[in-house]
């Protein structure tokens, strides 16, 4: 097996499972154009969080890392019409750009967009009273995760799911010697989660057009 064929069968999933509308396509095809990287979710791994929203019947979500607003639209998506996604994004630019995508998607009125460092702006949402979420997904910069997942708890209440992308890291998770902050610190993140008493969770590899990684999925317990 190899990266031709993961993509090939990523590519067969999502035409039998999560084919891309107009609004879900344009907000590809402008994420490229304006030149942001191609590390968003795969299209079967959006659809994997819509359903997992939709499982738990999610009113309130909160995202970290919006990028161009493509997992932000599946996500939202999900939600019931007075349900409401707040997406953190660190980039003035690449918020530009969801913000345009999901006014595009007629979901603008559900999902907003905060720009500045996460870390300064999940503090604000806790000053705010904003919450409890009933989903948090984690998707931005990796050295940061342990806190993340910290803001996430202080943010969620019992039975909130957690859901952490880029966790396996193409197999360098298992390295113990490693200095690579982004495997540093998911490894920190995997102490965090395992010796915390309040979470329920799980970890799956996955490959696809994304290459090999993974997610870790929390359940925050009473």
């Amino acid at each position: 097996m190899n990266q031709e064929r993961w993509t090939a069968v990523d590519d067969y999933l999502t035409d039998m499972l999560a084919p891309a509308d107009e609004a879900l396509a344009a907000a590809l095809t402008d994420s490229d154009a304006a030149g942001l990287p191609a590390i968003g979710v795969s299209a079967p791994q959006g659809k994997l969080l819509h359903l997992l929203a939709r499982i738990q019947g999610a009113r309130t979500v909160l995202e970290i890392g919006t990028l161009g607003g493509y997992s932000t639209m599946w996500l939202a998506r999900a939600l019931p019409d007075d349900g409401r996604l707040i997406s953190l994004e660190y980039n003035p630019d690449h918020a530009r750009v969801a913000r345009a995508n999901l006014a595009r998607a007629g979901l603008d009125k559900v999902a907003e967009v905060r720009t500045g460092a996460a870390l300064d702006t999940l503090p604000q949402l806790a000053e705010e009273g904003t919450g409890p979420f009933d989903l948090v997904f984690i998707d931005a910069d990796k050295p940061n995760n342990p806190r993340y997942l910290e803001w996430a708890l202080r943010l969620t209440r019992p039975g909130s799911l957690i859901v952490v992308d880029n966790v396996v890291r193409g197999g360098a998770v298992t390295d113990e010697s490693s200095t690579d902050p982004a495997v540093t610190a998911t490894r920190a993140l995997f102490d965090l989660v395992a010796r915390d008493p309040r979470l329920d969770a799980t970890a799956l590899q996955t490959v696809g057009a994304k290459g090999y990684d993974g997610m870790l999925l929390a359940r925050v317990a009473a």
